[in-house]
């Protein structure tokens, strides 16, 4: 295929990503869940060029942005509360998942050595990103929850990745060694965190020294991949030093990013992820047909339905298997006087074990497998329609089980409210320009500005002691200077258009009256 006509192509999916996305909008539907259905659809359209998802390239494209992008707003203070439990699921419940698919698929499929049957488990077992992040996005859980399923999706992918490493090799070479597959494990993980700390701390030291912000806000987009080909070159875990290195990225970005750049690099890093993961259902779903084309969906149908069928529920059983005996653990260790066994309550269980959608990673993986691998074909097949059922009915449900189970947040609240913060910024502030406002002689010489601020404070001082009736109260403003607002844009642009001011003056006072615009919908919770 011409590079040309390849870059139409890409073209074309775009303009389709739009078209779906808007669709699923309407039809109030998880987007993923109408990317992946649309681009199977086409897997069935005769007549489409074939498009090819190179696996090692799905890998490195997609993953370390959105893992970053994850770590990047995760926080860190609840991350390192339930360490425990996204340990848990991301090693734990990865493992379990791997030998129960292990298990069911060699009692299914007899023929196929217990290497390649594991090898299929660590395929489907880990939860994914990508899905989990385009899922999440449309609706409300519990902090407990958001935390465990962002936490579990930030490093569940080491884990599957790892095991299947280790199961291909012993399917080739006919041999496994527990013991060394443990210090392998160790030694992946402990040299990810490690490469992603001394990535993440070199950025630091960077972006501290640079001047330019288009170079700040490329450092900071490139970070992704150093930290991911950084770990891949010392053979360490890339996975985990991309999301350390996120995480690191994070919890210093407040210090070392200008405004600038924190608004203009997020604005990126939105159009970025929206753009890679609508493209990866597309893809994911556009893929089918390369396998549907060489296998045949009569041998598809016929000779792999049952296994499919098994594997497919056995990924969901286990998952319930797993979280529920692990809060059923905590729970007795709870009874027992362990104060620090919290268990989650079986509404949240519910929407935990629910919520495991497979994306990307379990995709690429088996496109990597050598062609002389026991099962191959299995494998691809049963990927995808661990996809499809988890993304589809999974994610597309999430939101109804979610009103339905109504699981309670228990999370304990910080002890300082948005409202207490906001006195909090607001009486500093107040506080250097109640200095700065008067003479050496004590006279005001900021007058105007000294009454602003102390009538701001007074109102959050108000609006602290009660945020709701405040807010209530302060509905109809917020209309009235909306309404201000785009009357000075109509203004601003009508000036523009009779030549009276030149592009950048219209372009600066655009930028501020946006700026102010978007506080004000901020505010009133838009």
């Amino acid at each position: 295929m011409h590079a040309v006509e390849t870059f139409e192509i890409v073209l074309t999916l775009l303009a389709l990503v739009l078209a779906l996305h808007w669709l699923a909008l309407k039809l109030k539907l998880p987007p993923a869940t109408v990317l992946l259905v649309g681009g199977g659809a086409l897997a069935f359209v005769p007549g489409l060029p074939p498009i090819a998802l190179d696996p090692e390239l799905a890998l490195v494209l997609f993953l370390p942005p959105m893992l970053v992008d994850g770590a990047f707003y995760t926080p860190l203070v609840r991350f390192r509360r339930q360490l425990p439990g996204i340990l848990s699921l991301a090693i734990g419940a990865v493992v379990f998942t791997t030998l129960a698919v292990g298990v069911v698929t060699h009692w299914l499929v007899p023929e196929l050595p217990w290497a390649a049957c594991f090898a299929l488990g660590a395929i489907v077992s880990p939860p994914d990103a990508v899905s989990a992040r385009a899922v999440l996005k449309g609706v409300r859980l519990p902090r407990r929850l958001t935390t465990l399923l962002e936490g579990e999706s930030l490093l569940n992918d080491a884990t599957g990745l790892i095991l299947f490493r280790f199961a291909v090799a012993a399917t080739l070479s006919g041999t496994f060694n527990a013991t060394e597959a443990l210090q392998g494990f160790a030694i992946l993980a402990i040299g990810g965190v490690i490469v992603g700390f001394v990535v993440g701390a070199a950025w630091v030291f960077v972006v501290k020294r640079l001047q330019d912000r288009m170079l700040t806000i490329c450092s900071t987009v490139l970070l992704c991949w150093v930290a991911y080909f950084a770990g891949e070159a010392v053979h360490v875990s890339g996975v985990i030093a991309t999301v350390v290195a996120g995480l690191v990225q994070g919890w210093y970005q407040h210090t070392v990013l200008s405004a600038a750049a924190r608004l203009q690099g997020g604005s990126t890093s939105q159009t970025t992820g929206f753009i890679l993961e609508a493209l990866v259902f597309i893809l994911i779903g556009f893929s089918l047909r390369g396998v549907i084309e060489r296998m045949g969906i009569e041998v598809i149908s016929t000779s792999m339905l049952l296994a499919v069928l098994g594997v497919v529920i056995t990924v969901a059983l286990a998952r319930f298997v797993w979280v529920f005996g692990s809060d059923g653990i905590l729970a007795l260790g709870r009874s027992m006087g362990v104060a620090r066994a919290r268990p989650m309550g079986w509404r949240q269980a519910i929407v935990l074990s629910w919520a495991g959608m497979r994306g990307v990673v379990t995709l690429a993986i088996p496109l990597t497998l050598p062609l002389d691998m026991p099962g191959r074909d299995l494998m691809l097949v049963c990927a995808f329609a661990v996809i499809f059922a988890t993304v589809i009915l999974q994610g597309s449900s999430l939101g109804w089980l979610i009103d339905k189970v109504r699981p309670i947040d228990d999370e304990p609240p910080a002890p300082v409210s948005m409202a207490g913060a906001e006195t909090a910024m607001t009486r500093a502030k107040s506080a250097v320009v109640e200095k700065l406002a008067h003479g050496p002689d004590g006279e005001v010489i900021h007058p105007v500005l000294l009454e602003l601020h102390r009538r701001r404070l007074e109102f959050m001082e108000g609006y602290e002691k009660d945020a709701a009736s405040t807010m209530e109260n302060l509905q109809p403003s917020f209309d009235v200077s909306l309404a201000a607002h785009a009357a000075a844009r109509a203004e601003l642009l009508r000036l523009h258009r009779a030549g009276q001011i030149e592009d950048d003056v219209l372009h600066n006072l655009e930028r501020d009256l946006d700026v102010e615009e978007m506080q004000i919908i901020f505010q009133r919770g838009d």
